[in-house]
């Protein structure tokens, strides 16, 4: 099977997801994307018609993130409209790493010669939940069948499973904080960070805005939890409350500990990534230098009431798929969508948190639902160059019980 190069990887800053508050929350998300899109091919000057298709990942494809935002940041972007395709996908969050993982499908089946695989999810204008339907999509057969809950009330289950604390949880969380304030000082996200404007010209936001460099332990003590409220309430339809439901099928427990607050949970931001993806002879030929290649990908599924304990399945899949063994990868990006998560699979994979997350994670950063696995695709090769290292790992856990990772190598 032939190889499939990243050429490169671009993202915005995070910007607070927070109507009218965020530096991007003026900023549409057509043109969010498309600003990514031309950054790229400014940086490497490729033909725009040359881009066989260009997949977004975004998990709520509704109002203005709808109407397939893939083809239309190419629009927004300013290229041709004659030039590349484009394919919006929804993996939940997992989606912006599934676009890229699906590009490298693409060339790897030498179906393809060069793909952009992103993600876009402007949280302050299309909030959460804004497609309806919830995880179930509102099926109660299917409902009945798994009564999945909130992932809030999934991540204080695994903590309680687990066994970890709302301090462990903490401590993890001001961590995360300390990591992004030092990369943020030592400017290590630099090479892959551009600059938004608005229709001006004007640029609205040039740095990650959601980090809190002087979090301490005692102030993350202070905030209340996030999920217990949610976990206590009941529909309808359903006299039992989402606790009571998570319970039924963890009876091994008598209740649920609430341990993620807004302290130790991702927080809500609007951003936007791009990877370029190419075939070595055809990057050969048209100039363009490689950073990466793309080892193997992977997703795996688990449960779908706990719902976020898949990145360890699907971890070994991949390593195995690559031949590799965990202690063969030098860097290692577990999303923090709630602490217990990165927690749980640095225990479940024996690996020490040295090499994972080493410039913080979404805890401190934000998480831009559609776009956040193809940045920490770019985090991580930016780390790997800046340290002279060869491998890297993104893992990510994903609603409805999933999984994915894909290993990189530098070339």
């Amino acid at each position: 099977m032939a190889e499939a190069w990243i050429i490169d990887a671009v993202r915005s800053p995070r910007g607070r997801g927070k109507k009218d508050v965020g530096g991007l929350s003026g900023v549409h998300p057509q043109q969010l994307f498309g600003q990514v899109l031309e950054a790229l091919r400014e940086r490497n000057g490729f033909d725009p018609a040359d881009v066989e298709d260009v997949i977004a990942g975004c998990v709520s494809a509704v109002g203005e993130q709808g109407a397939c935002i893939g083809r239309n940041g190419v629009l927004a972007a300013g290229w041709d409209p004659r030039t590349a395709s484009g394919v919006t996908l929804n993996r939940f969050c997992g989606s912006g790493q599934q676009a890229v993982n699906f590009a490298a499908m693409g060339v790897m089946a030498g179906q393809q010669d060069l793909v952009i695989g992103g993600g876009i999810e402007s949280m302050s204008r299309v909030p959460m939940g804004a497609a309806g339907g919830g995880l179930d999509g509102a099926d109660p057969q299917l409902a009945a069948l798994h009564p999945v809950v909130p992932q809030g009330i999934s991540a204080d289950l695994i903590a309680t499973l687990e066994g970890f604390s709302r301090e462990d949880l903490d401590r993890y969380a001001l961590q995360s904080q300390q990591r992004t304030a030092v990369a943020v000082k030592e400017g290590r996200f630099e090479r892959s960070l551009i600059p938004v404007r608005d229709a001006a010209g004007q640029v609205v936001l040039e740095q990650d805005e959601h980090p809190r460099p002087g979090a301490t332990l005692e102030a993350l003590g202070q905030l209340q939890p996030s999920f217990e409220g949610l976990g206590a309430s009941s529909s309808k339809t359903d006299p039992r409350t989402l606790d009571e439901k998570a319970l039924s099928v963890y009876p091994q427990l008598d209740r649920i500990e609430h341990v993620h607050t807004a302290g130790n949970s991702s927080g809500i931001v609007d951003g936007a990534a791009a990877v370029l993806v190419g075939a070595p002879d055809f990057a050969r030929a048209h100039g363009l230098k490689p950073r990466a290649r793309i080892v193997a990908t992977a997703t795996a599924a688990d449960e779908p009431v706990i719902m976020l304990t898949a990145p360890a399945p699907a971890t070994r899949r991949c390593l195995e798929r690559a031949g590799m063994a965990i202690g063969d990868i030098d860097l290692i990006e577990i999303n923090e969508a709630f602490a217990a998560i990165p927690l749980k699979t640095m225990r479940d994979l024996d690996i020490d948190d040295e090499r994972v997350n080493v410039n913080g994670g979404a805890i401190a950063l934000g998480h831009p639902l559609g776009a956040t696995g193809a940045m920490l695709l770019g985090t991580v090769l930016d780390e790997l160059e800046r340290r002279d290292l060869a491998t890297g790992l993104v893992t990510m856990c994903i609603g409805g019980g999933m999984g994915i990772a894909t290993i990189i190598e530098r070339v």
